[in-house]
């Protein structure tokens, strides 16, 4: 039986409940990925080309930092990522978050939360922050409201 993580990262809460749920139906650890600095509501203000996120998804090398390394992802063997979708990608910090840590040997399994668009180009995009060692791959879009019996059928899929 393998150990399994939910690490997520929620700008506004969104992602947070999909993950929490996650992690209640795959029996698995949870691990919130939080910024140095805290997104603001103006910061996330995508119609602002000015705005924090606007800037970090301008800028494909823009790696935000982390408020801690706490994840101990060693420990596990299944990963579960999630975010919410910006720009049809993940956001910035999720490279930084994957750069941070050794996941060879490790199956990572996305899933994002998105106002309207699917993964994207996401899948792709991260490819460049792991090394060939680590599986990666696209899960689901977790939005509305997700039953734990459902998300335990997806896992089991998997």
């Amino acid at each position: 039986m393998s150990k399994k993580l939910v690490a997520y990262f929620s700008a506004s809460g969104v992602t947070r409940k999909a993950a929490e749920t996650l992690a209640e139906a795959a029996g698995a650890d949870l691990y919130e990925i939080r910024a140095e600095i805290p997104y603001s509501k103006a910061d996330l203000n995508w119609n602002n080309k000015a705005s924090r996120s606007s800037v970090e998804m301008n800028d494909k090398s823009c790696r935000p930092d982390l408020l801690d390394h706490n994840a101990e992802v060693e420990m596990y063997d299944l990963i579960f990522l999630g975010f919410p979708i910006w720009w049809y990608t993940a956001p910035r910090i999720i490279s930084t978050f994957l750069e941070s840590y050794d996941f060879a040997g490790k199956k990572i399994v996305l899933f994002a939360t998105s106002g309207g668009s699917g993964f994207g180009k996401t899948l792709d995009d991260l490819k460049g922050s792991i090394s060939e060692k680590v599986t990666i791959t696209e899960g689901r879009i977790l939005n509305g409201r997700q039953t734990k019996e459902s998300l335990a059928a997806w896992v089991e899929s998997l």
